[in-house]
C-alpha cells in the first residue's frame, strides 16, 4: 500500500489514502496553519481541527469551492480540485460524512466484511478495493468478523444495519450463508466467491482453469501422479481446486491419492510436507495456495529431497515472494487487483442506476506462472 495512506485498524475501521504530492508552496502556508491557527476562544485553547476557512484559505479558493469538492460535485476543474484535496491532506481535514449524507443521500463509503484480512489474498484485495474507491471519492470500512462461526455472522449483520455505508463488500464468508447474514433490504452488495455466490454479483478468479493448467502442467512433464495439499474443508475456493485436482487425476486415467487438509498456512505446509517428504513415491505436489507451499519447500530441504530434482511443487496465487523462493515457485498468479476493482464496479453501478442486477459471475482469469520449481521427473 501507499507509504502516504493512513490506516487506522479497528474492529471497524476506515481505510483512506491520498495520492496527491506535497507542493512546496501548499506545504509552506500547511505549515503556517498548523502552526497559527484561530483558537475556539481567543485565549490560547486550541480548536479541535481544521476547518473548511482554513482548507480555502490554503489552496487559494473559496469555502464553497472546498464544500463542492467534498461532496464530490462535478462542477469543479481538475486542477482546482486537487489544490482542495491537498490542503486537505496537509491540514488533515476530513469532510462531515454525515453533512455529505444529508445533502447527497450517500455516505460515501463502501464496507468490506471479512473474518480474515490478515491473509494475503485479502490484503491484496482490499488494497485494491481503496485503490479503486478513492478516484469515485468513496473511502472503505472494514468490518472484522473475528471468528467464522455463524453467530460472529449474525453479531456482523447486526452492525451492519448502523453503519454509515453504501455499499458492501464481502470478503471471505466460508461459513456464512445468505441465512446466517441478514443485510438490509436494498443495500447494494457484491461478493468473491463464497456461499453468497448465485444469491449476489459475484466476482471470482478463475479457480476451474487455475487448478487445471497446475495439474496438467505436472502430468504433462512426465509424472505418473500429482499429490494435493488442500486449503481447509470450509472454504469454497480450496474444494473448487481439490475437485478439480481430483477431476484431472481420473481423466487422465490416474486414481488419486488421498489429499492431505491444512489451512492456508505455511506451517500446515510444513507439517502436510513432512508427511509427503517421507514417502519417496511422491514426486509431484500441487498446493492449495502459495504459503503451503512454502512450508512443503522447507519440510522437502530437511529430509533431503530436492526440488524439483526429486519433487515438483506447484502453488497458487503468485504472491510477491513466490519468485524469490528456493527454488523460485511455480504457481497459478490470481489478479487480486482485478478482483478488487470488479468489486468496487459492481457496488458502484448500484448505487449509480439504483437498481439491483442479476446474481451474475464476473470470472477473471488467471495465469500459469513456470518457474524452477518444476521439471520432469528422474527416470
Amino acid at each position: 500500500m501507499k507509504s502516504n495512506a493512513l490506516i487506522t485498524l479497528h474492529e471497524q475501521q476506515n481505510v483512506r489514502f491520498s495520492e496527491s504530492q506535497p507542493n512546496g508552496d501548499v506545504t509552506k502556508r500547511a505549515a503556517h496553519y498548523h502552526h497559527g491557527m484561530p483558537t475556539a476562544s481567543g485565549i490560547g485553547r486550541r480548536r479541535a481541527g481544521p476547518s473548511i476557512e482554513d482548507v480555502a484559505r490554503l489552496a487559494g479558493v473559496s469555502p464553497q469551492t472546498v464544500s463542492r469538492v467534498s461532496t464530490g460535485a462535478p462542477s469543479v476543474r481538475p486542477s482546482t480540485r486537487a489544490k482542495v484535496v491537498e490542503a486537505m491532506d496537509q491540514l488533515g481535514y476530513s469532510p462531515n460524512r454525515a453533512a455529505r449524507a444529508l445533502r447527497n443521500g450517500t455516505f460515501g463509503t463502501i464496507g468490506v466484511i471479512s473474518h480474515s484480512f490478515q491473509r494475503t489474498g485479502e490484503a491484496l484485495t482490499v488494497e485494491a478495493l481503496v485503490e479503486a474507491a478513492e478516484p469515485e471519492d468513496y473511502s472503505v470500512t472494514l468490518i472484522h468478523v473475528r471468528n467464522p462461526g455463524p453467530e460472529s455472522w449474525e453479531t456482523a449483520a447486526h452492525r451492519l444495519s448502523h453503519q454509515a455505508i453504501d455499499g458492501l463488500v464481502i470478503l471471505r464468508a466460508e461459513r456464512a450463508t445468505p441465512d446466517t447474514l441478514s443485510l438490509p433490504a436494498g443495500m447494494p452488495v457484491a461478493v468473491s466467491f463464497s456461499k453468497f455466490a448465485g444469491h449476489y454479483p459475484t466476482v471470482s478468479a478463475d479457480q476451474v482453469k487455475g487448478s487445471e493448467d497446475a495439474v496438467r502442467h505436472l502430468l504433462d512433464l512426465g509424472h505418473r501422479t500429482v499429490h494435493h495439499i488442500a486449503g481447509p474443508a470450509d472454504s469454497e475456493h480450496a474444494l473448487v481446486r481439490t475437485a478439480t485436482w481430483r477431476r484431472c487425476l481420473l481423466e487422465a486415467g490416474v486414481r488419486p491419492p488421498e489429499p492431505l487438509y491444512g489451512d492456508w498456512s505455511a506451517r500446515s505446509g510444513y507439517e502436510m510436507g513432512r508427511r509427503l517428504a517421507a514417502d519417496p513415491g511422491v514426486t509431484a505436489v500441487f498446493c492449495a495456495n502459495d504459503e503451503t507451499a512454502f512450508g512443503l519447500l522447507e519440510a522437502l530441504r530437511e529430509h533431503g529431497r530436492r526440488v524439483p530434482d526429486d519433487v515438483s511443487v506447484v502453488g497458487f496465487d503468485d504472491i510477491a515472494l513466490s519468485g524469490w523462493a528456493s527454488p523460485a515457485l511455480t504457481t497459478v498468479r490470481q489478479d487480486f487487483h482485478g478482483i478488487g476493482r470488479a468489486l468496487v464496479t459492481l457496488v458502484l453501478d448500484q448505487l449509480r442506476t439504483r437498481t439491483v442486477p442479476p446474481a451474475a459471475l464476473t470470472v477473471v482469469p488467471t495465469e500459469l506462472i513456470v518457474r524452477a520449481s518444476t521439471a520432469p521427473p528422474r527416470r
